[in-house]
C-alpha cells in the first residue's frame, strides 16, 4: 500500500457533509462557537450557507461533534501538522579544527535557525592524523560554539574527550 492510498483511506474516514448519517451532531460554527445538539439536516444548512463544510471531528457516545470548516484547508493543515511531527528534531554540524572564519560564522547562523525552529543542534569537531595533536584547540573551538548559541538554546550535553556537544532550544 503507497502513500497515495494511505491518504485516500485517512480521507475516506472523516465523514462530511451528506455522509453523516447520524441524525443529531453537537455543532461547532465557523466561529467556534459552540451550538449544542442540533440537527444534522440543520447543521448541514448552516454549513451550506456560509459556505463551508459540515465535517465531524470526533465521534460522540451520543452524538459526533462536527464542526462547520472549510475541508480542503482542514486536510492541509491536518497533513502539515504530520510532516511536521516526522522530521527529524536533531541537525548535527561537523566542524574541522581549521576551520575558516567565514564557514564558522555560516554554520553557527545556520544552528540559530534550526534551533529557533524547534530542533536541537549536535556539534562534532572530527580531528583526523597530526590534528590530533591540537585537541586542546578543538576543545576549545567547541566551548566558542557554545557561547555564541547560549542565546537561543541551552547545552544538553558538552563531552570534550569525544569533541560533542549537543544544544537544545532555551
Amino acid at each position: 500500500m503507497n502513500n497515495r492510498e494511505k491518504n485516500i483511506i485517512a480521507i475516506q474516514k472523516q465523514q462530511i457533509n451528506s455522509q453523516i448519517k447520524s441524525p443529531q451532531v453537537f455543532l461547532i460554527d465557523h466561529e467556534n462557537n459552540n451550538r449544542g445538539l442540533i440537527d444534522t439536516r440543520e447543521a448541514l444548512q448552516l454549513a451550506q450557507s456560509v459556505e463551508l463544510d459540515l465535517v465531524v471531528v470526533s465521534e460522540g457516545k451520543e452524538a459526533p461533534v462536527a464542526k462547520i470548516l472549510n475541508y480542503g484547508k482542514f486536510q492541509y493543515q491536518k497533513k502539515k501538522r504530520q510532516t511536521q511531527s516526522a522530521r527529524p528534531t536533531v541537525k548535527e554540524v561537523r566542524l574541522r579544527p581549521n576551520v575558516g572564519a567565514a564557514d564558522y560564522n555560516l554554520r553557527i547562523e545556520q544552528a540559530i535557525g534550526w534551533l529557533s525552529k524547534g530542533d536541537s543542534v549536535k556539534f562534532v569537531i572530527r580531528l583526523r592524523g597530526r590534528e590530533n595533536q591540537y585537541r586542546e584547540q578543538a576543545g576549545e573551538m567547541l566551548e566558542r560554539v557554545v557561547i555564541a548559541l547560549s542565546e537561543v538554546g541551552k547545552v544538553h550535553t558538552l563531552d570534550k574527550r569525544s569533541l560533542i556537544a549537543q544544544v537544545v532550544p532555551a
